[in-house]
């Protein structure tokens, strides 16, 4: 048996693992339709077209609706596909993990990941198919914390208020901020600019930036998390805004997700975070690239 086909029981041990996290925490395992009339408009997110409809890139729309009719605590480990990602760390058709809780916010989903990094860690090591068992001894540490502010001033060559007005933003965080972030133990890099909020509530002391963070492990990006906006005029004005950037780099826009703007004023204070759980089993097992956690790739079917 090859390391691809070995990793295929780490992958089953870590998605297990998942799972039972989110139970012994009180979530609620949802399942949302995956062929939906419209997604979250994005400015850089192409999703593919499945006749009148979209396969979701991410399952925020519906178990956000869920939020609005009352559950509290809920998750979904599901499949999404974007169209045009392809390479080292990227597929077109993915697995990702989504939870979301009411009465909380972006501070709540920091120790979510950090426990639940602890426990598939721990899973990982207690089933001894690693090739390094001490490798994700870090995952048991608390994650440093660190702005987006302060990792501009530390890492970057400009600040990051300059880099947003410049249009630098997307670059410097590539070139200069991830390759300079710790590795050791994870990461969460947080309060990202107002500018590149998309669905995140703003601070209330610090309207420049948003109350969304992306979490960190081995130096690749696993989640992003925010406190959730549910102001749905707030929120047409940002797909709005998406859609024009869109048209203005050449992509058609996108329909908006009318049922969900009906209801999100009935969705009390809450926290979401998508994350990539390819990329999970690629940290776990030492994997240098996507393909080798997968059971195919896109080119061999």
């Amino acid at each position: 048996m090859d390391s691809r086909d070995s990793n295929l029981y780490q992958r089953a041990n870590i998605i297990r693992s998942i799972r039972d996290f989110f139970v012994s925490k009180g979530f609620l395992e949802v399942e949302t339709p995956q062929r939906i009339p419209a997604n979250a408009p994005e400015e850089h997110i192409e999703p593919f077209r499945s006749g009148e409809r979209f396969m979701h890139t991410s399952p925020e729309i519906c178990m956000k609706r869920l939020l609005c009719r009352g559950h509290g605590k809920i998750f979904q480990i599901c499949r999404c596909w974007r169209s045009d990602e392809r390479g080292r760390r990227h597929v077109p058709e993915f697995t990702m993990l989504e939870w979301y809780r009411t009465h909380s916010d972006y501070r709540d989903l920091m120790v979510d990941c950090e426990e639940l990094l602890a426990w598939v860690a721990e899973a990982c090591q207690t089933a001894g198919k690693m090739p390094d068992k001490n490798r994700l001894d870090g995952w048991f540490e608390k994650a440093q914390r660190i702005t987006v502010r302060e990792a501009f001033a530390r890492f970057a060559a400009t600040d990051m208020e300059t880099a947003v007005r410049n249009g630098s933003f997307d670059e410097l965080m590539v070139t200069a901020v991830e390759p300079a972030l710790p590795q050791g133990a994870p990461v969460i890099l947080m309060d990202y600019p107002a500018a590149v909020a998309a669905l995140a509530r703003l601070k209330p002391d610090d309207p420049a930036v948003a109350e969304r963070f992306e979490l960190y492990a081995g130096g690749l990006e696993l989640a992003n998390g925010f406190s959730e906006l549910n102001d749905p005029v707030e929120q047409r004005l940002r797909f709005e805004a998406a859609n024009r950037t869109r048209l203005e780099l050449g992509s058609a826009p996108l329909p908006l997700p009318e049922p969900f703007l009906r209801e999100l004023a009935a969705m009390p204070p809450s926290a979401g975070i998508a994350l990539g759980v390819d990329r999970l089993v690629m940290l776990c097992t030492a994997a240098e690239r996507i393909d080798d956690v997968l059971a195919f790739t896109p080119e061999e079917l």
